[in-house]
């Protein structure tokens, strides 16, 4: 499985943007996908995720309210819709893929796959 996040850049602090995680290869359109975060000096965190099947969704409590998760099985991709964004929301944003199914997609330590990141930069 191959990940590429993409949508990161540098906005002020209330707007709004939204990450794009592409799957691709063998058994991609599979499992849950998460994103997850990590700032500068900081331990990567996790942001939110989604399961294969889309009917449940999970939120840090930092980005309840503000980011949604969402995906398109057709194309195969997942994307992070940030509101309200925040200057503590700057930070390298990197979505992941477990590989199996029933996995807590809030616990870091059970993914398998990650995609390389990207940046988002929130000025005050």
């Amino acid at each position: 499985v191959q990940l590429q996040a993409s949508g990161g850049g540098l906005v002020q602090a209330g707007e709004s943007l939204t990450l794009s995680c592409a799957a691709s290869g063998r058994d991609s359109s599979k499992y849950g996908t998460g994103w997850f975060r990590q700032a500068p000096g900081k331990e990567r965190e996790f942001v939110s995720a989604t399961t294969w099947s889309g009917r449940n969704s999970y939120y840090a409590d930092s980005v309840k309210g503000r980011f949604t998760i969402s995906r398109d099985d057709a194309d195969n991709m997942v994307y992070l819709q940030m509101n309200s964004l925040k200057p503590e929301g700057t930070a390298v944003y990197y979505c992941a893929k477990p590989e199996a199914y029933g996995v807590d997609l809030t616990q870091e330590n059970l993914y398998s796959y990650w995609g390389q990141g990207t940046l988002v930069t929130v000025s005050s």
